[in-house]
């Protein structure tokens, strides 16, 4: 670990609050006997992910103080020193819940279906301030957009206080279809030490992949080559809460198996210059890892903590590309410019050590007969295809035009969406 990337925060090695496997019967044994909290299934995630040291140096849900920095700053204070960090984390509890509830006290917490998953001392429950968070972390006072929905629709609607506290968590139980990509921290540092990479770039994704975005990848991916470094590539797909539109991750997951182990990842769209003297391709440096965490929706702030996740994992690089983490408000138009996730990086008030790929949109290309950016074709129209063209597509069993989709994304997505 000491020759990768440090996790956030001015650690040496990533935080652990996960229960070991000698102790999970004692542990379950007294928080049996606390009072029980229960967290939702968006906010489960975020239990283990505190446990896991994917949140660090953060060892629990904020306190005011530290959360109040975060909407005013977007640092927290660790050791001193201010580090960046752009989306406060509590835990939402009732009014109820939160009468019963003071600084000093312990409880259980738990899954939606009743379940101890972790135990938490509590060091501060406080009044929710829905709308000071919803402006600062999206950066609008409207609420007509995904992310206020969230707070104020969802399974927070009933919420009023946040608790903080120090956290101890069960190990996070393995989805049975694809457990064995989600990984600790430590578990990945361990993967990348072994790789002998001295170079790695993430990419952030909640979608099964276009050929554009594909290529964000594949960009990202030659920019360190380049740079000569050893570098390698991990397709980072995020697999917590998301939006009711979004495709399932077990769908998900097996498009993004199929690109890697049927070699098509950076197939015809890779740089033939830089990959034509040597003996290996894009998919032998690019590896399949999943995050479970949330989505936000909270675009430029939201980008920031995608590198958080992904420095604690131990990646030096992470792809940024335009409209990153974006949703629009409700009537369709835009919450954020183009470029504000490119941006915020310049911007930061606090230390963030992963650096950004800031990559353009990408489109296939008939003069070129492949993707590229579009910055480098200002004279020529793209192969474009809406989205809901897509969706209509694949909902009548049909492959989309392999331009736009490759035909082992296509076919997984068809089978799964047919109507």
């Amino acid at each position: 670990m000491a020759d990768l990337i440090a996790p956030h925060g001015g650690l040496s090695e990533p935080v652990c609050c996960t229960v070991a496997a000698a102790d999970i019967d004692s542990f379950k044994a007294e928080a049996a006997t606390l009072p029980k909290v229960p967290v939702s299934a968006a906010d489960l995630s975020t239990v283990y992910r505190f446990a896991d040291g994917t949140l660090s140096p953060l060892t629990g849900p904020m306190n005011k103080e530290t959360y109040d920095r975060v909407l005013s700053e977007s640092v927290i204070v660790n050791n001193g020193k201010k580090y960046a960090w752009t989306i406060p984390i509590a835990f939402p509890v009732t009014g109820e819940t939160a009468a019963t509830l003071k600084a000093g006290t312990k409880v259980a917490l738990t899954n939606p279906e009743g379940e101890i998953v972790a135990t938490l001392d509590i060091n501060d429950v406080y009044e929710w301030d829905k709308q000071a968070y919803i402006s600062s972390v999206y950066l609008t006072d409207r609420t007509d957009h995904p992310g206020a929905d969230m707070v104020l629709k969802g399974t927070d609607a009933d919420k009023t206080h946040l608790i903080g506290g120090e956290i101890r968590a069960l190990p996070q139980p393995k989805n049975p279809n694809f457990g064995q990509y989600v990984l600790t921290p430590r578990e990945v540092r361990k993967l990348i030490g072994e790789t002998g990479w001295d170079a790695v770039v993430a990419f952030q994704t909640r979608n099964p992949l276009h050929r554009a975005h594909e290529y964000a990848l594949v960009y990202a991916l030659e920019v360190l080559m380049k740079q000569g470094k050893n570098a390698g590539a991990v397709l980072n797909p995020l697999i917590g809460e998301t939006k009711g539109d979004d495709v399932n991750a077990e769908i998900r997951m097996k498009t993004y198996e199929k690109l890697i182990s049927e070699r098509a990842l950076g197939d015809g769209d890779s740089d033939a210059e830089l990959w034509g003297s040597r003996d290996d391709s894009v998919p032998d440096r690019v590896k399949l890892l999943g995050l479970d965490i949330k989505m936000f929706y909270g675009g430029p702030k939201e980008a920031i903590m995608h590198a958080i996740y992904r420095q604690n994992m131990g990646y030096t690089n992470i792809v940024i590309g335009r409209k990153h983490a974006d949703v629009p408000f409700s009537d369709g138009t835009a919450i954020w410019g183009d470029f504000d996730a490119h941006e915020i990086f310049d911007k930061l008030d606090g230390e963030l050590l992963i650096e950004p790929v800031k990559v353009g949109f990408a489109a296939f290309y008939e003069s070129m007969g492949r993707v590229d950016l579009m910055e480098n074709h200002s004279d020529e129209k793209p192969v474009f295809i809406s989205g809901k063209d897509v969706r209509a597509t694949l909902q009548k069993g049909e492959l989309v035009d392999p331009r736009i989709m490759r035909e082992t994304t296509s076919r997984i997505l068809a089978e799964a969406m047919k109507q």
